[in-house]
Order: structure tokens, then C-alpha cells, then sequence
């Protein structure tokens, strides 16, 4: 499946070079969302919640009310969990609050799942200079996402693997590291993360791995009827 993303801040669409630097935006979300008619699932993730410098709630109901979407942001308690299932949003993104220090929050995973359900939970194992990094990506932990990937499949239906160093930079992802992982879990999986071309797309559809697409499209250089006849080929 590929799935065009939707990262929001300051109620604009925008896309980010590694999470930091602003690379464009459109003010129209809206309109973005409606280029991406067609394609079977959106993926919306809330910037300013993952910063905790307010939310995009209102954007993120009218985006959930028009289209499946799986949504993140933020998801650092039940209650916003649950706000956003309440909002519509078809599955949950969890990132940070999945990991403590030591590694692992289960007892918070357990309480989130007995809460929403773990199948519409997706936990995001955002990977950069091999470690896993939480709070908008700002933070680094002492682990990596292959050695948590499979405790973590009690807590979750799927998992949104960001290989952060390509995160934006249009050079390609890295499709060994999402080898490695699919080796590791039987789960559902989304690659994300300087996801570039079709071949990019391609390598991961021969690994049952999922894409996300966001630079690559904002910028023109994947092509979307492409990319939907693609989409469309697979299902078909």
C-alpha cells in the first residue's frame, strides 16, 4: 500500500528535512488532501503535538471525517488516544510514550491498548544514526528498533519504521535497515523516510512492507497518477 502523508503545523501542510528545517508548506490542507483521492489510506501526523506546542485537532477532524486516515502526534496519554479515535482517525500512531528510559512503557502500552484496542494501534520506531528517537525526534535512546521491534507486537497491529537520516533529503531510503526489521516481525509494517522513487516503492512491495510518501510527492518527484495506477495494479 503506499500512503501519502499529511504533517501538519501551525494549520498548514508542511514538510520538514529531518524534522527540523521547513522545506515547504501549503496552506490549503484541504486541497492536498484532495490530490490524494484515490489512494486507500492518509497518514496525518500532528508536528506541533509531537513538539507539545498546541494542536491541529480541528484539521485533524475535517481530514478524518473525509478520508481513512491513521493519525499521530502527541500520543502520550489515553485520553488523547482516545480523542483522536473519537475524532475519527481510523488507526493511532504512538511514538514517544511507547519507550521510557529503560526502554519499553508497557504499563502505558497496556493501558493504551485496553483503551483503544490494539488494533488500531500503530507504534513508531523513528530510527536515527541507528537508535530509536522520541519527542519529535529531538531525543536519543540507547536501543534500537530491532532489538524492541518484536516485544513490541503485543501493544500494536503495525509499525511505522522512520529511518530519520533520510527523513526529507530526496536521496533514497535505507533498504537494509527495513530488510532487517521485516526479519524481525510478522507484523504489519510502513516504511517511511526518504522513500524517493518507484524502485524505492517497488524493493518494499517485494518485502510486504508498506510506503509512506511525503517529500517525493509535495515535490513533484514522484508522479501521483503513477503512483495511484501503482496502488491500483496491487490491489487489482
Amino acid at each position: 500500500m503506499i500512503i501519502p502523508c499529511i504533517d501538519l503545523m501551525g494549520g498548514k501542510a508542511v514538510q520538514l528535512i529531518q524534522g527540523r528545517d521547513k522545506a515547504l508548506e501549503e496552506d490549503s490542507v484541504m486541497a492536498v488532501l484532495e490530490r490524494f483521492a484515490g489512494f486507500p489510506e492518509i497518514q496525518v501526523i500532528d508536528l506541533d503535538a509531537a513538539l507539545g506546542r498546541g494542536s491541529n485537532d480541528e484539521l485533524v477532524r475535517e481530514l478524518a471525517a473525509r478520508a481513512i486516515t491513521r493519525v499521530g502526534g502527541g500520543v502520550r496519554s489515553t485520553q488523547r488516544a482516545q480523542t483522536l479515535v473519537a475524532q475519527g482517525a481510523h488507526r493511532v500512531i504512538v511514538g514517544t510514550a511507547a519507550f521510557d528510559a529503560n526502554g519499553i512503557h508497557r504499563e502505558f502500552l497496556r493501558t493504551l491498548v485496553e483503551a483503544v484496542g490494539q488494533e488500531r494501534l500503530i507504534i513508531a520506531l523513528d530510527s536515527k544514526a541507528d537508535h530509536i528517537v522520541t519527542e519529535g525526534w529531538q531525543k536519543a535512546t540507547t536501543f534500537t528498533a530491532e532489538e524492541v521491534i518484536r516485544s513490541l507486537e503485543p501493544y500494536c497491529s503495525g509499525f511505522l519504521c522512520t529511518y530519520v537520516d533520510k527523513e526529507g533529503m530526496m536521496q533514497g531510503t535505507n533498504l537494509d535497515w527495513f530488510r532487517r526489521l521485516r526479519a524481525a516481525t510478522n507484523h504489519e509494517m510502513t516504511a517511511a523516510g526518504g522513500v524517493t522513487t518507484i524502485e524505492d516503492i517497488a524493493a518494499l512491495r517485494e518485502m510486504h512492507i508498506h510506503a509512506a510518501v511525503g517529500m517525493a510527492i509535495y515535490t513533484g518527484r514522484l508522479d501521483l497518477a503513477e503512483l495511484l495506477k501503482m496502488e491500483k495494479s496491487q490491489v487489482g
